[in-house]
C-alpha cells in the first residue's frame, strides 16, 4: 500500500517525516494525552525511523468531536486509519492506556495479516492482569487530584480552570476507557512485546509488567527503570535509545 500524505487524518500526526526510514511507529497517547506528547520522541528518531503520533478525538484540534470511552471502539477506529500506512513494517508504542490499546489494534491488524515488527507496552500492566478501578466515577476533584498524583499533567495546566473545562471531559473518558476494558481470552499476538515500567509505578507493578510475556508467542523482553508512572519523562533517552535498538535490528 501507499502511504497517506501528511495531514490526510484527523488520527495521524507526522511531526517528522521520515521517508528513508525503514520502519515506522505508531505512538499512542496515555489517558488524557494527545499526539503532542510524542513530539520530542518523533524528533529523536528521525530520519531513522518514522513516527506516527495519534491523535484521539475530544482534545485539542479534535475537541469538538464525541470523545470514545471504550478500548474496543477506539481500537475499531483506529485500524483503518493505519492501514494505509503498512507499506513499512509497523510497530506499536503505548503509554498506560495507549498499551492496552496498542494490544487491541495489534489483535486486529494481525486478524488482518498484518503482524507488527513490535509491540512496545509501557507503564502498563498486561491486559490479562485485571485491577477494579473506579477513578472515572469520581468527582472533578478527585479526579485532578488522581491525576496530578501520577505527574501525568502539569500544575500549572490543572490550575486553569478554562483550560480544566477542556481536557477534563477527554481524561474522565479515557479513564473510563481503560478502566472498563476487560481482557478477552484469545490467540496470542505473533508480534514481539517489549514491556517497560517504572519500578515504583503505582498503576503497574514489575510482575503485572512481566504478564505481557504470557500474551505473545513473539519473543518477550522487560526492563524496568527507576520512576513512578511517568518514569518515561526522566528515562525518555533510555527508552528512546531501546526503541531504536529494537527497531534498526528488526526493519528492512
Amino acid at each position: 500500500m501507499t502511504a497517506n500524505p501528511t495531514g490526510t487524518s484527523l488520527w495521524i500526526r507526522q511531526f517528522h517525516p521520515a521517508p528513508t526510514a525503514a520502519t515506522r511507529l505508531v505512538c499512542l497517547p496515555h489517558a488524557g494525552g494527545s499526539a503532542s506528547y510524542y513530539f520530542p520522541v518523533s524528533k529523536a528518531l528521525s530520519p531513522t525511523v518514522d513516527v506516527l503520533a495519534v491523535q484521539y478525538p475530544g482534545r485539542q484540534d479534535r475537541r469538538n468531536e464525541k470523545c470514545i470511552d471504550t478500548i474496543g471502539e477506539l481500537a475499531d477506529a483506529l485500524v483503518p486509519e493505519l492501514l494505509p500506512w503498512t507499506d513499512k513494517p509497523l510497530a506499536l508504542f503505548g503509554h498506560s492506556m495507549g498499551a492496552t490499546l496498542a494490544f487491541e489494534v495489534a489483535l486486529r491488524l494481525e486478524q488482518k495479516g498484518v503482524v507488527p515488527v513490535a509491540l512496545f507496552a509501557s507503564g502498563r500492566r498486561a491486559p490479562s492482569c485485571h485491577r477494579d478501578e473506579t477513578v472515572h466515577l469520581r468527582d472533578d476533584d478527585g479526579l485532578i487530584a488522581e491525576v496530578k498524583s501520577l505527574s501525568g499533567t502539569d500544575s500549572q495546566l490543572l490550575g486553569d480552570d478554562e483550560i480544566l473545562r477542556m481536557v477534563l471531559p477527554a481524561i474522565r473518558s479515557d479513564y473510563k476507557a481503560a478502566e472498563t476494558y476487560r481482557y478477552t481470552p484469545g490467540p496470542q499476538l505473533a508480534t514481539p512485546i517489549h514491556a517497560h515500567v517504572g519500578d515504583d509505578d503505582p498503576k503497574a507493578t514489575v510482575e503485572e509488567a512481566r504478564a505481557w510475556g504470557e500474551h505473545t508467542t513473539g519473543g518477550f523482553d522487560l526492563q524496568v527503570y527507576s520512576g513512578g508512572h511517568f518514569y518515561l519523562n526522566d528515562q525518555a533517552p533510555r527508552v528512546i535509545a531501546s526503541i531504536r535498538q529494537v527497531l534498526t535490528s528488526q526493519g528492512s
